[in-house]
């Protein structure tokens, strides 16, 4: 189970970095963004935003980084097999689910508009969390066997020495 969990995070990680490449590509030629449906045609509002930069760089960088790391932990886990990289990945995991929800907050609290790629991201690094947390278990349960019932230990032989 546990390297099938890291195959999907694996998948899903490429995925992550295509989502955050497509949106990275765009936003350094300038061009808008293709963006459907209803409700979810903001993203070149949310893309040309203050929000969108975090120290001049852009969020879709961030992201390519973010996903780009993942791929490597996860690449790495399928063929070392160890639980410090399991663990490492379970924190990546949970640091980009919480930046994923503050973005997702800032979407719809700041800006007020919805981009389809953000939202992809975020489910993303969702599945990505919950797949990073059945790989390996945070907390262990240790079992406590039933003391095993046994007769006292025989007393010892004790005998004198032969006196001369």
């Amino acid at each position: 189970m546990k390297r099938l969990g890291v195959v999907f995070i694996l998948l899903l990680a490429f995925a992550g970095i295509a989502d955050a490449a497509y949106i990275a590509e765009h936003e350094i030629n300038g061009t808008p963004l293709i963006c459907s449906g209803q409700s979810l045609s903001g993203c070149n509002v949310v893309a040309q935003s203050s929000y969108s930069r975090v120290f001049g760089v852009p969020l879709a960088e961030y992201g390519v980084l973010f996903y780009g790391i993942l791929f490597v932990l996860a690449a790495l886990e399928l063929v070392l097999f160890d639980r410090l990289l399991r663990r490492v990945l379970q924190v990546a995991a949970l640091i980009g689910l919480f930046g994923s929800l503050y973005f997702e907050a800032l979407q719809v609290f700041f800006i007020g508009a919805f981009c389809i790629y953000c939202i992809t991201s975020g489910i993303i690094t969702l599945l990505i969390f919950i797949f990073a947390s059945f790989i390996e278990p945070v907390r262990q349960t240790k079992r406590i066997s039933a003391p095993v019932q046994s007769s006292p230990p025989p007393a010892p032989h004790l005998s004198m020495p032969p006196q001369a």
